[in-house]
């Protein structure tokens, strides 16, 4: 048995269970028989007590069809690493047992690819993590973010341009530059802040964590992703099962493995 406690954002509590199967696994050879998330999330909780992890994921005990592989190379420290060398391979089969999204999740991703017309093979995801993410990293400029939008559409004239951010200021600085094309989900938040949104009205984060993992998901299956580094990224590549074609900025490096 598995029972995970951390008290911090979503996609961290999610790195930081995904370890501890991994963990489990190198140990014992086997998957656990009982993954125990009641006291994980606490952010998005109005429940205290309440087990929320299955209204954003599938009961990983309905997910049977999975061969894994060991040792098993992830660790949650792996957030502020070059994506392209994750060993995905091994860690993806733990990614559709353990974190499938829930109905719910399918449902709402399935609304907003209807609402805002989405063709994968021809938009580029652009995310910018900023408001509190400097205290854990070095963030690039927004004219760095927008060098690399530029080399892309500049080679794909057509091509759609998602913004992600929890940056209103990113928001501000894009619309300046009267790109075509722009994709922005209106469902999501952004702040003038620096605290980190999951810290503002933390009796929204339920709800708003809904629409939010249905992004990360939708990240994950455009043709390019341009990214800072951290959970929020990391799990964009978990669920798109690989690091190609991938613009990831790291600790004043951007890494390019654009196919």
């Amino acid at each position: 048995m598995i029972k995970t406690k951390h008290y911090a954002g979503f996609f961290s509590s999610c790195s930081v269970k995904l370890t501890q199967i991994v963990d489990f696994i190198n140990l014992n050879k086997k998957l656990p028989d009982v993954v125990d998330s009641s006291e994980l999330f606490e952010f998005y909780k109005n429940d205290k007590i309440k087990d929320i992890s299955l209204e954003y994921f599938e009961n990983y005990n309905n997910i049977t069809d999975i061969y894994i592989s060991h040792p098993i190379h992830y660790n949650h420290t792996n957030q502020f690493t070059n994506y392209s060398n994750l060993h995905y391979e091994y860690i993806i089969p733990l990614i559709k047992k353990y974190f499938s999204p829930s109905v719910k999740i399918n449902e709402i991703i399935g609304n907003i690819e209807k609402k805002y017309n989405f063709e994968y093979d021809n938009t580029v995801a652009v995310y910018y993590r900023g408001t509190d993410k400097i205290i854990e990293t070095q963030l690039a400029s927004f004219d760095e973010f927008y060098k690399q939008i530029i080399e892309i559409t500049n080679k794909n004239k057509n091509i759609n341009i998602l913004i992600q951010t929890d940056t209103a200021q990113f928001i501000d600085y894009i619309n300046s530059k009267n790109l075509e094309n722009i994709i922005i989900i209106n469902e999501n938040k952004t702040s003038y802040k620096n605290i980190g949104i999951h810290n503002e009205e933390k009796n929204e984060n339920y709800y708003q964590m809904f629409y939010f993992l249905s992004t990360v998901v939708i990240i994950s299956k455009c043709k390019y992703i341009i990214c800072s580094s951290g959970n929020c990224s990391i799990w964009m590549m978990l669920y798109r099962g690989n690091g190609k074609n991938i613009i990831q900025y790291l600790n004043g490096t951007w890494f390019n493995s654009v196919i």
